[in-house]
């Protein structure tokens, strides 16, 4: 398999997608935040001394979503048509799932995956003066659809 960022010299380059039409695509990732129960508990209630952490995760993840190709050095800026991030307890972590959509000639992969990486350090920002020892684990595509590769589901 090629790889499109790569040029004939092996050199790395910004893929053309000049040629490529318009399509809807959506993109589901999640990023999980292992913490102390009593951390969870703050972060989830809302009552850490910074302030209201969900909200602020939310809105850092919509962020950095639309930064991404700011971030990650190949990517297309795109227009993202929507960007959402939920913020929910499971299974004694904190699950961070951001959603991104568009309609582009290319997908919105890595600004779901850039989401929901930037709103777990956000929570991690927010609760380390309570928990230093808090990871970022499992940073993962769930699901991408649209686009010539057509549909993934983890």
């Amino acid at each position: 398999m090629a790889l499109t960022h790569l040029n004939a010299r092996g050199e790395a380059h910004i893929v053309d997608i000049g040629e490529k039409p318009a399509t809807r695509r959506r993109a589901v990732a999640t990023a999980r935040l292992e913490a102390q129960a009593e951390t969870i508990a703050l972060i989830m209630a809302g009552t850490l001394n910074k302030g209201d952490a969900l909200a602020v995760a939310r809105i850092a993840g919509i962020m950095a979503a639309k930064r991404t190709a700011e971030l990650i050095p190949l990517c297309h800026p795109i227009p993202l048509s929507k960007v959402e991030v939920d913020v929910t307890e499971d299974g004694g972590t904190i699950l961070v799932t951001a959603t991104a959509e568009t309609v582009a000639p290319t997908g919105v992969e890595m600004e779901a995956m850039t989401a929901a990486s930037v709103a777990a350090l956000s929570l991690y920002d927010m609760a380390k003066a309570l928990d230093r020892a808090m990871r970022i684990l499992s940073v993962q595509l769930e699901h991408k659809s649209g686009g010539k590769s057509g549909e993934f589901n983890r």
